[in-house]
């Protein structure tokens, strides 16, 4: 009989156990927080790493005062938050005065971080190097390094470069496979011994890559044929590095991160945070919003001393100048604008 009026009611000890339950709960969810934002830290201090192992860092930049060097131009208000870089890709070791550069261009990255338009200068573009005279622009590299040029530029289209990186075309190789390759607009279509390339957005590994941005020869218009194959290739790279599939996915962005770091020399300005930031400033970036153009040029020539040149379009850089000095590179329009 006593069984029938048994008290059932929960005992004292049983909210505790499930308070104790509860705690448990949220002590797992705790450390499975921890082991996620412990591994992404984790990560994103490997990347920091290879960053800070890889790349090489130099004086790129004029020091005021040295060699001529002044404190250069300054940003107009409209540009403030305006990104200029200039990307040199050079036919000896990266940094080594008397080389020349084969690769100048200029990024331009809008304050908005909504628009980056890729300025190739021509490497015989005839204009005045600083101490040196007339001569052709990637002369400048020859006879300074990075600063010197970067002086040349600097007085052509009255902007700051605000950072320089150097790399070699056996990095811009490596990157592309680390990233599985690029889709690359083709402007003209081209053949050799072991690649054919046709006219249209084509897909290439390393090695093709390489081929098609040093084919000079067999262009209707040689270097500066030349130069828009290497934008293209730039901005192929450039979106397929932003892309989710490559920043959604570690083991490749991490190939892509040592990749694109070993054969890099940055002015020694640039950090790794400020590199980081501004590559996650670009994120959103798409097709539609990386153009590029080439410094405008009037035609062919051959200086005092016999080497052919590219004659400087004096009224069309004056237009040039205005937009990149008023961060309006979105209104500015060029022959050499391709799809």
């Amino acid at each position: 009989m006593l069984d029938e009026f048994e008290d059932t009611r929960p005992t004292p000890q049983t909210p505790r156990r499930r308070h104790r339950a509860r705690r448990v709960v949220a002590v797992l969810v705790a450390l499975v927080v921890l082991v996620v934002v412990g591994g992404a830290a984790a990560y994103l201090l490997l990347l920091n790493h290879t960053v800070s192992t890889n790349v090489k860092r130099e004086s790129l930049l004029p020091t005021p005062g040295v060699s001529g060097a002044d404190a250069g131009p300054t940003k107009k208000p409209a540009a403030k938050d305006a990104q200029n870089i200039l990307f040199i890709g050079s036919d000896a070791r990266a940094g080594l005065a008397g080389a020349r550069s084969d690769v100048i261009v200029l990024m331009h990255v809008s304050g908005d971080r909504k628009k980056v338009t890729l300025v190739h200068f021509p490497r015989d573009l005839y204009v005045d190097v600083p101490g040196h005279g007339k001569d052709k622009i990637n002369a400048a590299f020859a006879y300074g390094g990075a600063p010197l040029l970067v002086r040349t530029l600097q007085d052509l289209v009255g902007v700051p470069i605000d950072h320089v990186a150097i790399s070699n075309f056996e990095g811009f190789k490596n990157m592309t496979d680390a990233v599985g390759g690029v889709n690359v607009y083709v402007e003209e279509p081209s053949s050799g011994p072991n690649y054919t390339f046709h006219k249209g957005f084509q897909e290439m590994d390393g090695a093709e890559a390489l081929a098609f941005v040093r084919e000079r020869k067999d262009l209707s218009e040689g270097d500066i044929s030349r130069g828009r194959r290497q934008q293209a290739f730039i901005k192929a790279l450039l979106l397929k590095a932003l892309s989710k599939d490559v920043l959604t996915n570690p083991v490749k962005l991490a190939q892509f991160v040592d990749a694109g770091t070993k054969n890099l020399i940055v002015d020694d300005k640039f950090t790794v945070g400020e590199m980081r930031s501004e590559a996650f400033s670009m994120r959103n970036l798409r097709g539609r919003d990386v153009s590029f153009v080439t410094a405008p040029f009037d035609g062919f020539g051959t200086s005092p001393v016999g080497a052919s040149i590219d004659i400087l379009d004096e009224p069309g850089m004056r237009v040039l100048a205005d937009a990149l000095q008023n961060d309006d590179m979105a209104s500015y329009t060029d022959k050499s604008l391709t799809p």
